[in-house]
């Protein structure tokens, strides 16, 4: 088992799975605090890296695409702060954080994780019921509707109409964009059949976001709730498993693969037993 504790916050691997525990320091952004704690399978997981730095380094875990509901729909958007895969690490605790890092890499290695996107969610995105609020309205989620209720900042015909509520079913899609320079951001759902203003000013299914504050960021939960229980995204576009059998396994990726594990037995970061077992799961698969 790998940990590492800092003020940021704990990470632990245990070889299935990372668990990211978000620390109490005045540096965790509100999202992070309001996630709580992840649980990331290592097939979750596209890599690991640390980045040294004059005071203080940095871990950050690249979970794959598509597998976190959270990073699908905020499209890497997020302030740093507000990242639940980044670690901040104090420069005496480098050589932990390395140790990290070698031990994740290997498993990823031994475990042969793929990398690349993912067709389905690997993580089951925030918990619910959720509740938010940001600039003109408040959006909640209870696993099964959505309730968007105004405040005294929304456009009057908007407000006028009342307070929405419908079931995740009915969504088709839903957007989160923050609040950049001058233009607001927004938490938008669509419909089957709705016709979307323009402007979200105007729009009875979205919820305008005036600024990034506490508030503000905690939409993005809300956001990655829904999306988690809409279909995939890539989910069309994954190809069917007699396509695959037909295509058969990438042979060269496979020796790539073969020429690696060679290179960290020589380097000593694999055993011989680890490099054997890893090296016939390879050949098994020609």
């Amino acid at each position: 088992m790998a940990e590492i504790i800092q003020k940021d916050g704990t990470w632990t691997f245990d070889g299935d799975a990372v668990r990211i525990v978000p620390g109490r320091d005045k540096e965790v952004g509100p999202l992070r605090q309001a996630l709580g704690e992840l649980l990331v399978p290592l097939g979750a997981i596209a890599g690991i890296s640390y980045e040294p730095g004059r005071k203080s380094g940095r871990l950050r875990l690249r979970p794959r695409d598509g597998a976190d509901p959270l990073i699908q729909v905020t499209g890497g958007r997020l302030p740093e702060t507000s990242d639940p895969y980044r670690l901040t690490v104090e420069s005496d605790r480098t050589g932990v954080a390395e140790y990290f890092v070698d031990e994740l890499r290997n498993a990823l290695l031994l475990d042969q994780v793929d990398p690349g996107p993912s067709d389905r969610y690997l993580l089951p995105g925030p918990p619910v019921p959720i509740t938010a609020s940001g600039g003109d309205g408040t959006a909640a989620f209870d696993g099964d509707r959505i309730t968007l209720d105004w405040n005294w900042a929304t456009e009057e015909a908007k407000q006028s109409a009342g307070a929405r509520q419908f079931r995740v079913a009915d969504v088709r899609a839903v957007e989160w964009t923050p609040s950049r320079g001058l233009s607001n951001g927004v938490l938008r759902f669509t419909l089957a059949g709705a016709q979307a203003p323009p402007s979200p000013k105007y729009d009875p299914y979205a919820v305008e976001l005036f600024g990034m504050g506490r508030k503000e960021l905690a939409t993005a939960l809300v956001a990655a709730a829904v999306a988690a229980r809409l279909p995939h995204p890539a989910a069309a576009l994954a190809p069917a498993p007699a396509a695959l059998a037909a295509d058969g396994a990438d042979h060269d990726a496979l020796l790539r693969r073969l020429r690696e594990l060679g290179e960290l037995h020589t380097s000593g970061l694999l055993t011989a037993e680890e490099f054997s077992a890893a090296k016939a799961a390879i050949l098994r698969r020609f």
